[in-house]
């Protein structure tokens, strides 16, 4: 069963089509968090994502912020200006969505959440302490994170369990260890200085994850959003990858 992955796509229709028809044929969607912030189509976004064959998706920050679950006065300026933006133009329908994701999904041997298995909604896994401190949050083989737009692996090894950090290759299948946390990076916002597109196919069958990057129209995003007078900021920084 060959599964698409995604995460942080921060209402970013273009970018979240791009992904879903360069993946081809898939059998299901896990879907990470953050569906809306920064971008210009939160609706849109929302939408699409239902559509998703045999669709789990759980809550982001930026998710929980439009709910106001969390006081936007928690993230920096710009942030916080895309969220009241996105308070006032999401639909009814995009809020009752929003309001029935959970933080966290465990099945057989994946764990879903965005920021980390400890602490779901907020906390960044950047580095291997943090990550080591989180492994003892989840009992499945896998966790699958998003949240910090970068795409990692983290993963237990030898005897003494000691954390490793991978940074996957893209466009390469790989085995994924035996116990890891896994981040497929952004699908609408990249921050590793790659501007492309980023997502995970995951085959349940091999444990195999197929880390992907793909090139969407930044410029007809970054028009969008001007015409909105979004922060430019977040305008700029989806054609640096930052």
């Amino acid at each position: 069963m060959k599964i698409l992955v995604i995460s942080d796509i921060h209402a970013n229709l273009t970018a979240l089509e791009t992904v879903i028809a360069d993946a081809g044929d898939f059998d299901a969607t896990w879907c990470l968090g953050d569906l809306v912030g920064y971008g210009p189509d939160p609706n849109e976004c929302i939408e699409r994502v239902r559509e998703l064959p045999d669709l789990l998706c759980i809550i982001g920050n930026h998710d929980a912020a439009t709910l106001k679950q969390i006081d936007p006065d928690s993230f920096n300026p710009e942030a916080r200006t895309a969220i009241y933006w996105t308070q006032k133009i999401i639909s009814d329908k995009g809020l009752m969505f929003l309001r029935g994701l959970p933080e966290k999904i465990e099945l057989d041997r994946v764990t879903l959440t965005h920021g980390s298995p400890r602490h779901p909604v907020w906390e960044y896994l950047l580095d291997t302490r943090t990550a080591s401190q989180n492994f003892e949050f989840f009992y499945t083989p896998f966790c699958m994170v998003g949240h910090t737009h970068l795409p990692v692996i983290y993963y237990l090894e030898g005897e003494h369990l000691s954390i490793n950090l991978h940074v996957p290759i893209p466009n390469q299948s790989i085995t994924l260890p035996n116990r890891a946390i896994i981040n497929p990076g952004s699908v609408g916002q990249p921050r590793d200085h790659d501007p492309r597109a980023a997502y995970g196919i995951y085959d349940t069958d091999t444990d195999t994850w197929d880390y992907r990057r793909v090139e969407y129209d930044i410029p007809f995003v970054q028009e969008h959003m001007r015409r909105l007078n979004l922060p430019d900021r977040h305008i700029y920084r989806l054609s640096a990858g930052w």
